[in-house]
């Protein structure tokens, strides 16, 4: 009995962590994706030392949940002992990690608010910069999501751009057609838009346009996060059941 119930342990365990293994690969081809900069994802993160940073977690994350499932698998497989305490160590390292980077997202959230990156589009914000880091990125997200500022081209007002540039509006990527190969504004449209024409540029701000376009996947992230922490919880019984049944 006790034999069946060994068995049956170290083939749950081996389905958890083939989860895990799973898990591991898709958070690495997330963030891989995103460094190749698909739709300019890169510059867009860029420009917030949090989401930057965010993005390497994410791949760290993966390729230690790539390497443990692998481990584990391997350990419920051929019943090393050794091998099970060490997967377990190193899991339970993880899944505190992921419980403290949880924490700190939800700490660290007043810093992705609209009031946040109002202030900075308004203090660094330069139009057609292209050697400034926070510019470029700025110009990419605009350009990429049809969107002017971060609530709308009101954003302007009484910013770095407007001292710099004070017959503009708005700058060139906010209006419509620019930055969209074959579909480019004239120069005459353009400076009409740049000067306050509220039918040649987009009125729509950037950060409610951003979140349109991650809503589901920030739910999808969310509930992926909460079975991979399932998963590991039960890796680690799995785990411990079956080290010390082992030679029992």
């Amino acid at each position: 009995m006790e034999g069946d119930c060994l068995s049956c342990i170290k083939y749950l365990m081996f389905i958890f962590n083939f989860l895990i293994f799973l898990g591991g690969s898709f958070l690495l081809g997330v963030g891989v994706w995103v460094l190749v900069d698909p739709m300019g994802f890169r510059e867009m993160v860029a420009a917030n030392p949090l989401l930057f940073t965010g993005v390497y977690i994410i791949l760290a994350m993966g390729a230690m949940l790539f390497l443990l499932g692998f481990l584990g698998c391997c350990g419920a497989i051929r019943e090393n002992k050794s091998l099970l305490l060490f997967f377990f160590m190193l899991i339970l390292v993880i899944f505190l990690a992921e419980l403290a980077a949880a924490i700190l997202a939800f700490v660290f959230r007043e810093h992705l608010t609209r009031e946040k990156f109002t202030r900075d589009l308004k203090r660094h914000y330069q139009g057609h910069n292209n050697t400034d880091v926070f510019t470029s990125t700025w110009n990419a997200l605009m350009t990429t999501f049809d969107c002017c500022g971060v609530n709308s081209p009101d954003d302007f007002e009484e910013s770095l751009f407007r001292l710099l540039s004070p017959d503009k509006m708005v700058p060139g990527v906010c209006c419509q057609g620019n930055g969209h190969p074959g579909d480019a504004v004239d120069d005459l449209s353009r400076d009409e838009c740049q000067r306050g024409s509220m039918e040649l540029r987009y009125n729509k701000g950037c950060y409610s346009a951003v979140v349109d376009y991650f809503e589901t996947y920030i739910y999808m992230a969310g509930a992926l996060a909460i079975v991979v922490l399932t998963i590991e919880l039960f890796a680690m019984v799995f785990a411990m059941c079956l080290f010390r049944g082992i030679d029992q």
